[in-house]
């Protein structure tokens, strides 16, 4: 079990307070102090320090609520996977960047708990850093994440190949040609991920492969949610650079099309991201198999 002082320093770096933070674990304020005041003498460093939004976490305090996020995970998962086994039961954790939610990886990791009968599910979505963060701290079982990688504290499986496409209204002049050509883009209102995005860095690195610069291009509005770009495709208030996995349900519906852009090459993967100790590699089969099946239908 996590100890109190861990839990108590977890609360008051959650709260910023603590008095909110002896609320939260039925404590007195004196005695969160006292353990707050105990833990600062084991590592021999301040934790906090007071500022004009309360307290705030000192470097040596970061790295220990980083540590007891990390153990509290650990600890939970423990008492899952023993429960998993007395019950014959599963959990999955997942995180999935903000392009796989929209394309058919949550349809295929539905199928595939469907398919394992009791086998439950949970998915989070977020930056591709932040689920490493929270791969790492053991708070996720799998990451799957687009783009480049090539983090070394991680294995992977490769979940598909994709490419970006440039994703237009059928109703654009452009999308009765057989590709879009650099100079036909400049004259486009473009509708593009935020530059922090891995399609827009693969985008922008592909331009610059060429002798080009975003700066050239008519960038009118930055989004970073894919399905209000696509929404705004159908409108016909500009084109976009996406996935062509995140466009295939609406590219079989007739609602958008999409067009390779010439001499730019943006090839790239998604794959499965997994802690080295994962063990159940055979289910990362499963859900690639299930993955390629719902592709195709």
């Amino acid at each position: 079990m996590l100890s109190t002082k861990l839990q108590t320093v977890l609360a008051v770096a959650e709260y910023k307070n603590f008095t909110r933070a002896a609320e939260e674990l039925n404590m007195t304020q004196p005695a969160v102090s006292h353990h707050i005041k105990q833990l600062e003498q084991e590592v021999d460093a301040p934790l906090f320090v007071r500022n004009k939004a309360g307290l705030k976490l000192t470097p040596q305090g970061e790295i220990v609520v980083n540590y007891a996020r990390r153990m509290k995970a650990l600890h939970e998962r423990m008492f899952a996977e023993l429960q998993n086994a007395e019950r014959h039961l599963s959990l999955l954790r997942i995180g999935i960047t903000h392009t796989s939610e929209s394309n058919l990886t949550a349809a295929a990791l539905a199928r595939y708990s469907n398919q394992k009968g009791k086998l439950k599910i949970i998915l989070f979505t977020d930056t591709i850093n932040n689920l490493y963060d929270m791969l790492e701290n053991y708070e996720l079982d799998l990451a799957i994440v687009d783009g480049a990688y090539g983090d070394p504290r991680f294995s992977s499986m490769l979940l598909d190949t994709d490419y970006l496409t440039c994703v237009m209204s059928v109703d654009n002049p452009l999308a009765r040609k057989g590709a879009v050509t650099l100079a036909e883009l400049r004259r486009q209102k473009m509708i593009l991920r935020t530059p922090a995005s891995a399609t827009r860095t693969l985008f922008e690195s592909a331009l610059e492969s060429n002798g080009e610069s975003i700066q050239s291009f008519d960038v009118t509005l930055e989004v970073d949610n894919i399905a209000t770009i696509k929404d705004l495709i159908r409108k016909d208030l500009g084109v976009s650079i996406l996935p062509r996995s995140a466009c295939l349900d609406e590219l079989r519906k007739g609602k958008i099309a999409a067009l390779p852009v010439e001499n730019l090459s943006m090839v790239r993967e998604t794959r499965i991201v997994y802690n080295k100790d994962f063990t159940h590699t055979d289910m990362l089969n499963e859900i690639i198999k299930t993955y390629g099946s719902t592709v195709m239908n």
